[in-house]
């Protein structure tokens, strides 16, 4: 893993990666811009997760070649505090006492000032996944990477995190890579999307649509249909 240069944040060539008999990457070329929001979406086992996990340097490809920015943060499904810290000791966790004051500043953005003392126990999942995003984004990301980070919260509180982080990333700019199987929120928060199948891109789509997006636009509509005819599931305009 290196530095990317210019305008690319991630840079990613002939990517093959496999776990025994099965091939779960084949041959993968991609590229996302600095400050580009881009979605992964795909069934289980596609391995939308293992590019991530590769992205972060938790993997390592059996082929090809792999250029992120060194600075890079994920985010995951579950919050991953440490239960016996309290809040902004988990956003500035591993970060020099300076930190302090950027903690404070990232826990106000997320929505959490005056919670820098609570401890994690106290919170409810979207105020947890609001001090992991804090957390992140404290360390001031080139890459950003979201792992289903909104999967385990209620609807409404979804939502809320959804318009939270389109606000930040549009604020902050990192490249940010989402994997997820929310076909509407692939759509309401990309400006690519990746559909991961078999190995390889299914459909690649830019969406050229203004924010916020309405998902009874006909434009949001048609994106939805065709992600949706791409992972086998019959549309309907809801």
């Amino acid at each position: 893993m290196s530095d990317t240069v210019s305008g690319t944040a991630v840079s990613i060539r002939g990517l093959r990666k496999a776990f025994g008999a099965k091939t779960v990457l084949d041959g993968i070329d991609l590229e996302i811009g600095r400050g580009e929001f881009f979605v992964l979406l795909g069934p289980s086992g596609t391995g939308k997760t293992t590019l991530l996990r590769i992205l972060a340097g938790l993997e390592l490809p059996d082929g090809g070649t792999v250029l992120a920015p060194r600075r890079r943060t994920t985010v995951y499904q579950e919050p991953r505090l440490v239960q016996a810290r309290r809040v902004l000791a988990n956003v500035v966790l591993g970060l020099p006492r300076s930190a302090r004051e950027a903690g404070l500043a990232a826990l106000e953005e997320v929505g959490l000032a005056g919670h820098d003392r609570a401890w994690p126990a106290t919170l409810s999942g979207g105020e947890a996944q609001r001090v992991a995003l804090a957390r992140a984004l404290v360390r001031d990301p080139e890459l950003l990477l979201l792992d289903e980070p909104f999967a385990a919260l209620d609807a409404l509180t979804r939502l809320q995190m959804q318009e939270l982080v389109a606000e930040l990333c549009e604020r902050h700019r990192p490249a940010v890579v989402l994997v997820t199987h929310d076909v509407d929120e692939a759509v309401r928060l990309a400006d690519r999307v990746v559909v991961l199948r078999d190995g390889a891109f299914a459909v690649e789509q830019p969406i050229d649509l203004p924010h916020p997006r309405d998902r009874n636009d006909p434009a949001f509509i048609a994106h939805r249909r065709l992600f949706l005819s791409h992972l086998g599931v019959a549309a309907t305009a809801h």
